[in-house]
């Protein structure tokens, strides 16, 4: 299990979105599909999961995003309505608000305060990023709308578990 998010603060609240691993591996049309989940802890007894199916260009999207939070503007990720999205919005004192909205399933929104973040926190996502798509590549193209292969004509051997 890999982690594409990951942002905590010193008092016990983070926000997460775990890559548990492909949706369907070897089935080209879901091979590049990634089953993961989104995971608010608030504190030692509160928390929530919200599962997440992450298609390859939401990924180019969190990049995306990733660059308006080093520029310090709010952003938001995963906004289609197909699944929970996230919102993140600095605050005046320099805390990041985050807020899980999942309505496609329950309706729930949940916003953690996470205390200012660090300069390089954002170099520590590119890398987690970097990390996803090294341990889960891209091994499906679409050559024209609703056809898809192989990259380089081949099915992709079975991939090893990624850990960390």
């Amino acid at each position: 299990m890999l982690n594409l998010i990951h942002l905590a603060d010193g008092r016990g609240r983070s926000i997460s979105v775990r890559i548990m691993g492909r949706a369907q591996p070897g089935i080209l049309t879901g091979h590049d599909l990634l089953e993961s989940e989104i995971v608010v802890t608030t504190g030692e007894a509160l928390g929530a999961s919200f599962p997440v199916t992450l298609l390859p260009e939401d990924l180019e999207e969190w990049e995306e995003v990733l660059a308006r939070l080093e520029a310090g503007e709010p952003a938001r990720w995963l906004d289609s309505g197909r699944t929970p999205s996230l919102a993140f919005n600095f605050q005046e004192n320099g805390d990041l608000l985050v807020s899980v909205h999942d309505a496609p399933a329950t309706g729930v929104t949940v916003t953690v305060a996470l205390t200012a973040p660090s300069p390089t926190r954002t170099a520590g996502q590119r890398s987690r990023l970097a990390r996803v798509r090294e341990a889960y590549p891209q091994a499906v193209a679409e050559t024209s709308p609703g056809v898809y292969e192989w990259r380089h004509g081949r099915r992709p051997a079975r991939e090893p578990e990624a850990t960390g």
